[in-house]
């Protein structure tokens, strides 16, 4: 897929507000020092279009990106490790429940994992929670430029293990890099496939 155009279209707190064209959402999310926003930056190929912070936490909204005019990119607020008030948390965690249980446009959710982390019990959680709710996810595996080759692929198996331990499969998974862009290729392709199998183009 080739992006001929991104741009920012609304940020809010509430899932009524969030656009009403019929158009195909994908949402990502992972927690708040994962790295979303240069990922984001990277797939749109924008610099600045999802604001990066050195303060984990900062995406605090639902923040929509419609991209060639045809679909949605979400930013949702990151979960863990923020440093925001527990009240606040609990209004973050809200909006990311409501946002999941009434959104009939979203087609599926990118769930973020730094690869060079062991796995991490609020992930694994959340994507229990995705499982019980029915909503379809996939993983992507962020930062893999600071891990070698072989560092990496051990980091990955050792994921698959850990999730295959409750798991009857892996969910499909992509491994990334917002510094070197390893991975925008097949998340894009990957994202333009199901568009046109939803629109039958």
């Amino acid at each position: 897929m080739q992006i001929k155009s991104a741009e920012f279209i609304v940020s809010n707190t509430k899932v009524e507000k969030c656009p009403k064209e019929p158009f195909p959402e994908y949402a990502f999310i992972g927690r708040s020092n994962v790295g979303k926003s240069s990922l984001i930056n990277m797939l749109l190929d924008r610099k600045n279009l999802a604001k990066t912070s050195g303060r984990p936490g900062k995406t605090q909204l639902i923040n929509h990106f419609l991209v060639n005019k045809s679909w949605f990119l979400v930013d949702l607020p990151g979960y863990g490790y923020a440093k925001v008030s527990k009240s606040s948390k609990k209004i973050f965690q809200k909006l990311i429940t409501l946002y999941f249980e009434k959104r009939r446009q979203l087609v599926l959710a990118f769930v973020l994992i730094d690869c060079r982390h062991e796995p991490q019990t609020i992930d694994l959680e959340f994507m229990e929670w995705l499982a019980i709710n029915a909503i379809p996810f996939h993983i992507i595996f962020t930062k893999a430029d600071k891990l070698k080759p072989k560092a990496l692929e051990e980091a990955v198996e050792n994921y698959k293990n850990r999730m295959l331990e409750t798991w009857e499969e892996m969910p499909p998974y992509f491994i990334t890099s917002s510094s070197n862009g390893m991975g925008r290729e097949e998340i894009l392709n990957y994202i333009d496939n199901l568009n046109q199998e939803l629109t039958g183009n």
